[in-house]
């Protein structure tokens, strides 16, 4: 990831899923969006709804009508996803895609040490270890410019999101 890869930690579902609507109507997809939860946070918002065919209905209700919410569980759903047993650690979008080729599935490192690898400094990444434990989801976008990463980390404040920065 570079230093136009801006993240946030939100507390809730409602709001991580607000925040992907938004990031969509700023002209982005649901293939930019990475997204960090724990296990059991996936497990409690979405095991019912990624278990049934109508994930797949609302991935593209989501992308054609912006429908809130559909979005983030069509990412979760249907997305680039992998799990890391063992961290506890569910990760779906780019970030999935470049941990997947980077051989996640063995890292020893724990979640820190995943996150330090994607160019997340120690110190957020040890910020974003307690909030992902604690229930949060974590997403992040690669800006398509420098301008738009002062949007970006505007727009996912003023949603609510902690902990906002561009790596």
């Amino acid at each position: 990831m570079s230093k136009n890869f801006v993240t946030g930690l939100f507390k809730t579902r409602a709001a991580a899923e607000a925040a992907v609507d938004a990031i969509i109507k700023r002209g982005y997809t649901r293939d930019d969006i990475s997204v960090l939860m724990s296990d059991s946070t996936r497990d409690k918002e979405f095991a019912v709804q990624t278990r049934s065919h109508a994930a797949d209905g609302l991935g593209i209700g989501g992308a054609i009508g912006g429908t809130v919410g559909a979005v983030l569980l069509a990412i979760v759903a249907v997305g680039t996803t992998i799990a890391i047993p063992g961290l506890g650690l569910f990760v779906a979008g780019p970030i999935a895609a470049a941990l997947a080729g980077a051989g996640a599935g063995g890292v020893t490192g724990g979640l820190i040490g995943l996150m330090i690898g994607t160019g997340i400094p120690e110190h957020r990444a040890r910020v974003y270890d307690t909030g992902l434990r604690g229930g949060g989801i974590l997403l992040g976008t690669q800006a398509k410019s420098i301008d738009d990463v002062d949007r970006l980390e505007t727009l996912l404040e003023d949603i609510g999101a902690e902990y906002v920065r561009a790596e």
